[in-house]
């Protein structure tokens, strides 16, 4: 049902697939605007099947019995399940499979793979110097040969949620810091909610995208007032939400039924006020110049973009500051950090819609877009219950009954979500196994839609992220019963043609530039059926019969859940592509047989839909 209700521009998208395989048969031989505030967010209640109601009293197995269970809850907790990873947690058992994850860190952080690379650049030219795009470089090497694929994959979910962008000048021009950033998130993202805010809160990348770096103190002679902006969001997309949410997730409301909002103008007002004083951590603070300019040690390559801001008191507004039920007393002397602590522990410690807030857009990214109430209520209460641990909500997330008993897909076809386009890379190239011909995993940019995936990690336009949690697709059938798909908010004619083609063209020459300076004979990011004549990929479609071909690309890519029409239908189009009397993996047409098998599997409506 869920896969139906998407099929308007997934439909496309095979459609366009199919063109594009008969594009590479006569090759070979063979025969919506983000910038401003979400709107309220939707009330109408999605179905909730009967048993559901009760499916907290299942009991979820030690482990998966079979390796499509396995790759499933991979599936949810990585960038995509390989041959390894499944056998592993089969192994393991899923509760001994997360607490590994939660205790690895990265081999390499993302601002020292960030810093080697500026070294190289700066041996051969001093005024060089490393960019964004060498952190997407980073951001790939570790989703899909990482370790820490749980860290990783939660980072990225972090990062839709406490939005920069190097689509921004201050991303764009701090990219050092903006690899700190992701490091930030990564290394939070099993630890106190309360840090992760404070962190992101003094993070110079987020002061300067969201405008309360060097945030002053009102002046009631120019009329000065502090920048609303940071206050404002902070509220809104990183800690509570616009409406007061009852423990599972759903609003609150007055005698009239009508939602109750979390924060007024008077709100976002006060704590603006906190969010005075607050600069770059340079040599010469608390100097004035130091907070207005950022003044430095004379390198302007320094980790003054990367090291948390500092406060000044002589900006911070002495004033009484109210927000949220409380109130920072006017100071004799200004004490911002008093200010702060205050205002973080309000949001982070005491306000009663963080787990809720913070727990379903986590069960959006990783598991479904709409969880049941039950689902909610349970991760808000084991968040709860650990003291707001986030390495708590994330466990809750994935081993919680719904998430983990194969009924619940019989239970509620509404289940599960829209893959997001780099999760669709990722899970591809995992799926078949990959090599970077230099190492570094050179995938650049990929966020034109009509060249390419329409989405990249830290690229997003605003910081509203990519889509909105509480998104419907405008006339589509999900919307029509309640339900909401993140995610479709990048689906148009434009990105479906443009995701078609995308792959199309990575199944067949790989991902990636060829080299740093595009002079390699080939993409840096191979995989492994274009480097190995022997691979299990080429001599399932060497032979005639492409039924075992069709069942590696359910085991890899559909996890067993592969539709037999859709079977059907791929294996008719491969078997069309004649083989030679005598055929060979070196053949052409045994390559295109295995190309267009792939690309009209990741085409299809089926592998764009995570269940």
């Amino acid at each position: 049902m869920l896969r139906a209700l998407i099929r308007l521009p997934s439909a496309l998208a095979l459609s366009l697939g199919t063109a594009a395989m008969l594009s590479l048969v006569g090759c070979g031989g063979g025969a919506g605007d983000q910038a401003a505030a979400p709107p309220k967010a939707p009330t109408t209640v999605v179905p909730q099947p009967g048993s559901l109601a009760t499916i907290e009293a299942r009991q979820v197995r030690v482990g998966p019995s079979t390796d499509p269970e396995a790759a499933r809850f991979l599936t949810q907790a990585t960038f995509g399940p390989t041959p390894a990873t499944v056998a592993e947690l089969r192994s393991m058992g899923y509760e001994a499979w997360v607490n590994q994850q939660l205790a690895l860190q990265p081999s390499q952080t993302h601002r020292a793979y960030w810093l080697a690379r500026d070294a190289e650049l700066k041996a051969n030219n001093a005024n060089e110097s490393a960019q964004p795009v060498d952190f997407n470089h980073s951001f790939w090497r570790h989703a899909l040969q990482g370790q820490d694929q749980l860290r990783q994959r939660v980072a990225f979910a972090l990062s839709q949620i406490f939005v920069v962008s190097s689509m921004d000048g201050c991303g764009a021009d701090n990219s050092r810091g903006l690899a700190h950033y992701y490091d930030t998130l990564a290394a939070n993202a099993f630890g106190s909610y309360r840090t992760l805010l404070e962190a992101v809160a003094r993070h110079p990348v987020m002061g300067c995208y969201l405008s309360h770096l060097r945030n002053q103190k009102e002046n009631a002679t120019t009329g000065r007032v502090p920048d609303e902006n940071f206050a404002r969001e902070v509220m809104q997309l990183f800690s509570i939400g616009l409406y007061q949410l009852n423990a599972n997730g759903t609003p609150k409301r007055n005698s009239m039924g009508q939602e109750l909002e979390s924060y007024t103008s008077a709100d976002v007002a006060g704590l603006a006020k906190v969010f005075t004083g607050l600069s770059y951590d340079c040599p010469n603070k608390p100097s004035d110049s130091c907070f207005l300019y950022g003044s430095h040690s004379g390198n302007k390559y320094d980790d003054r973009g990367a090291r948390p801001m500092v406060a000044y008191p002589q900006f911070h507004s002495t004033a009484a500051k109210s927000f949220l039920g409380v109130t920072v007393p006017a100071q004799t002397a200004a004490d911002p950090e008093a200010s702060l602590a205050a205002a973080l522990n309000q949001l982070a410690t005491v306000h009663p819609n963080v787990g809720p807030f913070i727990g379903k857009q986590l069960i959006q990214r990783l598991v479904t877009s709409n969880p049941s109430e039950a689902y909610v209520l349970r991760v808000t209460q084991a968040f709860e219950a650990s003291g707001r641990n986030l390495g708590a909500m994330v466990r809750a997330v994935l081993l919680d009954p719904e998430a983990r008993d194969l009924a619940v897909l019989e239970d509620d076809p509404y289940f599960g979500k829209a893959r997001e386009p780099v999760l669709k890379l990722s899970a591809f190239l995992r799926a078949v196994g990959t090599s970077s011909d230099t190492g570094r995993f050179l995938i650049d940019h990929t966020d034109n839609a009509g060249s390419a995936l329409g989405q990249s990690p830290l690229r997003a336009l605003s910081v509203f992220n990519f889509y909105r949690p509480g998104y419907m697709h405008a006339g589509g059938e999900a919307a029509k019963v309640g339900l909401v798909a993140p995610e479709l908010q990048l689906a148009n004619e434009t990105s479906a043609a443009g995701y078609v083609n995308y792959m199309m063209d990575v199944v067949r020459y790989g991902a990636g530039r060829s080299g740093y300076n595009w002079a390699a004979s080939r993409r840096d990011v191979q995989p492994s059926y274009a480097l190995d004549a022997q691979s299990p990929w080429l001599l399932a479609a060497n032979k005639a019969d492409a039924s075992q071909l069709l069942a590696l690309i359910d085991q890899r890519l559909f996890y067993g859940a592969m539709p037999a029409n859709l079977k059907a239908e791929i294996k008719t189009a491969v078997e069309g592509i004649r083989l030679k009397a005598t055929p060979s993996t070196a053949d052409t047409e045994t390559k295109t047989r295995l190309w267009s098998a792939l690309l009209l599997a990741v085409a299809s409506p089926e592998f764009q839909v995570q269940r």
